[in-house]
């Protein structure tokens, strides 16, 4: 089981889109995918199942469930639920999750640790993929701890890029914790070549990075945004369409990039 967080401290990057709808190319091509949501805003089972069915769940039926010391879970999977999809299951959350979103994850203890032993104890997932909040507080630290691999979206555009040192410190610092984890790349999202401003950011992004930015690029596209009014990964609403193609092309990229590392690292 390999995990992958997405994460950057800015909002509106693509990190909830992203995991979402590769979660549908991954099932389309063959993996079984376990979402995690650690974003108190839980926009990612929204997009499954919409706002009123996600925000009516109790702390307990949640990923909050995990940090709450408070908690009783005879079996942490019991938070683990379907999507209606095959291959894409889901852990949940929402507003519950917010009290524990603290901006000094290194002092929260034992809970830092909190989603890396949730995962530990599960089998039957080729992949994880964690949606973080759009900052680099108590619960993107999690994730970090967790994960094997970081993806961060980045929109090719002034405040995407200038925040990025902050986030390669953060995973930096993380490292401390989880020599394991490493950076998979730096995903373009909401791109549109059309404008030259998000062309010359795109180039200066693979200037300073090089290959450490994922071929693919992710456009703005109204596909995406009707697959989700539609509640479903661009994958299973138009499978035809050039975002779930590109979407596919990204979920295909990651895995080539996962299997050369880890090729890499038995070789050494």
């Amino acid at each position: 089981m390999t995990t992958i967080c997405f994460i950057n401290q800015k909002g509106g990057c693509g990190k909830t889109s992203s995991c979402l709808h590769s979660a549908g190319a991954f099932a389309a091509l063959g993996q079984s995918v376990l979402l995690v949501d650690i974003d108190p805003q839980g926009s990612l089972g929204q997009g499954f199942f919409g706002p009123a069915a996600v925000e009516s769940l109790a702390s307990s039926q949640t990923v909050a469930a995990l940090f709450d010391d408070d908690a009783f879970l005879s079996d942490p999977q019991h938070i683990i639920r379907p999507t209606g999809f095959e291959g894409i299951m889901i852990a949940p959350t929402n507003h519950h999750l917010a009290a524990f979103n603290q901006p000094s994850p290194e002092k929260t203890g034992m809970r830092q640790f909190v989603v890396r032993d949730f995962l530990e104890g599960l089998s039957g997932f080729d992949l994880v993929l964690i949606d973080c909040p759009p900052n680099l507080y108590a619960c993107s630290w999690a994730a970090m701890i967790a994960a094997d691999y970081v993806v961060i979206p980045v929109p090719p555009e002034d405040f995407g890029i200038h925040g990025l040192p902050a986030v390669h410190q953060a995973i930096d610092q993380a490292r401390t914790l989880n020599p394991g984890l490493r950076r998979l790349g730096h995903l373009v999202t909401r791109c549109d070549r059309r404008l030259v401003v998000h062309r010359n950011y795109e180039q200066t992004l693979r200037t300073a990075y090089r290959r450490m930015v994922l071929e693919t690029v992710i456009p703005e596209a109204n596909a995406f945004k009707i697959a989700v009014t539609a509640r479903k990964p661009v994958e299973f609403f138009d499978p035809q369409s050039r975002a779930a193609e590109l979407t596919r092309q990204l979920a295909q990229e990651i895995l080539h990039r996962i299997a050369d590392r880890t090729a890499r690292r038995r070789a050494a």
